[in-house]
């Protein structure tokens, strides 16, 4: 089941609306009532919609958009990609910023190396360790900014960058060739996660050469965040 999942065909361009929640139904290996909870709507809206009783209203696209980090464009009229790379690991452009204490001026910069340790990630971003706010153009103030250390993901990421991630739900499709922070039993890194041609198993991926890829089983990994955003610059806390 995995295997034909992980191979799932896009819609074709003369595809509805409602063929394209059904891919991503299917994409996402949930049940229909459990992808409505994800999206928080009632499963019974979800199901009229997809049956054409109901029209999928605006209020619907727009949860589908911003939960599942889904492309308007392509979800709407099919234009396209589901999951465009150009909308993730936005490198932001900047020198020194200085983060700010106003908590209602931009996204919390956390004291936490996120390419080390193996703690459970979420259960560090607590308030004490909060150093400062940072507000950017295209920065989510909803996502947390932690520091990368090393030099393994070079010259995308500098030793020191800092990076804005987004929490990823297990149940949720991995963007295949994107930037995940991958939290494991032992130890966590921040790679490129590449599809491996057995489908329990992903590839972790280093932008520096020197680096070899490590293969993982997908049921070894305790959790996964996106890298949204990429600061190349100092932080000044």
């Amino acid at each position: 089941m995995k295997e034909s999942l992980d191979n799932l065909a896009l819609p074709a361009p003369s595809a509805t609306i409602v063929d394209r929640l059904r891919y991503l139904i299917k994409l996402s290996r949930l049940t229909q009532a459990r992808f409505a909870e994800r999206v928080g709507v009632d499963p019974s809206n979800i199901s009229r919609m997809l049956s054409g009783h109901n029209p999928v209203n605006e209020a619907f696209i727009n949860r589908v958009v911003v939960d599942l980090g889904v492309s308007k464009p392509w979800l709407v009229d099919g234009v396209g990609v589901p999951f465009p790379r150009d909308i993730h690991a936005r490198t932001l452009a900047g020198g020194s910023i200085v983060a700010s204490h106003d908590s209602q001026r931009g996204a919390p910069v956390y004291d936490i190396n996120v390419s080390a340790g193996s703690a459970n990630l979420s259960r560090e971003f607590t308030d004490d360790r909060i150093v400062g706010f940072c507000q950017l153009p295209g920065l989510n103030p909803q996502y947390p900014l932690v520091r990368v250390r090393g030099n393994s993901m070079s010259p995308r990421l500098q030793d020191g960058s800092w990076v804005s991630i987004r929490p990823v739900s297990d149940t949720a499709p991995i963007l295949w060739g994107q930037i995940y922070v991958v939290v494991l039993d032992d130890y966590r890194m921040i790679k490129y996660v590449r599809r491996h041609p057995d489908p329990s198993m992903i590839i972790l991926h280093s932008d520096n050469p020197d680096y070899d890829d490590i293969e993982v089983r997908r049921s070894d990994v305790r959790d996964l965040f996106l890298v949204e955003n990429i600061l190349n610059f100092e932080i000044a806390i």
